[in-house]
């Protein structure tokens, strides 16, 4: 078991077990468009996409090559420092554990917020800007924010503060404790800001505060892969509990 927690957190293994996500997010996207016409993406998606874009990197298709070949360069980058044996029992054990903590989230992170507001409804997991899509729309954003929102709020947001910290002389977990609660606030700001955005509420903003700490001690666990495919299946299951009302 040591094995196992050891290898599947490295590049290896969490960036290949992370690129179906990318491939079934961008097949997705490319066949919905929204109501104005354009692209049907992420709201993370496309903060980073313009960030790229600034760089020099134009087109989708651009940007989704920059970010393989980026997640490639880390691969290999690793493996020529060590040797690290590829089993696809590994990749099936990642996935029972994303099914895992997607089941629970929900359960854990309500429990939290109800801890704080008492009149939390316990049917908030499921309500919000999903109930205004249709089910394809849903699961294509779905997708993208298992893979882009952990991205940017998780590895570079979070990360980024964390090394701001540490430059600054903060001790470790000191730098680690402030980067998880302020890239989890932002994290639930973030989900009332756009078209989709939804109405604030004390009590969704909790929510969704609590997920992102919850995020994040599986990101630095457990590594981005099993995140952004728990982000990914918790809003799906979502998606189709909404669909079945």
């Amino acid at each position: 078991m040591d094995r196992y927690f050891t290898a599947t957190r490295t590049h290896s293994y969490s960036l290949l077990f992370a690129l179906p996500l990318l491939l079934l997010y961008e097949t997705g996207a490319a066949f919905i468009t929204d109501p104005n016409g354009d692209g049907f993406r992420n709201a993370a998606d496309v903060i980073l996409r313009t960030v790229l874009m600034l760089s020099g990197v134009t087109g989708t298709a651009g940007v989704t090559l920059v970010l393989i070949a980026i997640g490639a360069v880390l691969i290999i980058l690793e493996r020529r420092k060590r040797s690290i044996p590829m089993k696809i029992s590994r990749f099936a054990g990642m996935a029972m554990e994303s099914i895992l903590y997607a089941t629970m989230l929900g359960t854990v992170v309500g429990s939290a917020t109800q801890f704080v507001v008492r009149e939390f409804e316990t049917d908030l997991a499921i309500r919000g800007s999903f109930s205004a899509m249709s089910v394809p729309e849903g699961l294509v954003l779905s997708i993208g924010a298992g893979l882009y929102e952990e991205l940017l709020f998780r590895v570079v947001l979070a990360g980024g503060l964390f090394a701001i910290f540490r430059w600054s002389g903060l001790p470790e977990w000191r730098s680690g404790t402030f980067a998880v609660l302020l890239s989890a606030l932002v994290f639930s700001g973030f989900h009332y800001i756009g078209s989709y955005g939804d109405p604030f509420e004390i009590t969704s903003f909790l929510f969704r505060f609590f997920a992102g700490i919850v995020f994040s001690a599986i990101f630095l666990l457990r590594g981005f892969g099993i995140t952004a495919w728990t982000h990914a299946l918790y809003d799906v299951f979502v998606v189709f509990a909404l669909s079945a009302r």
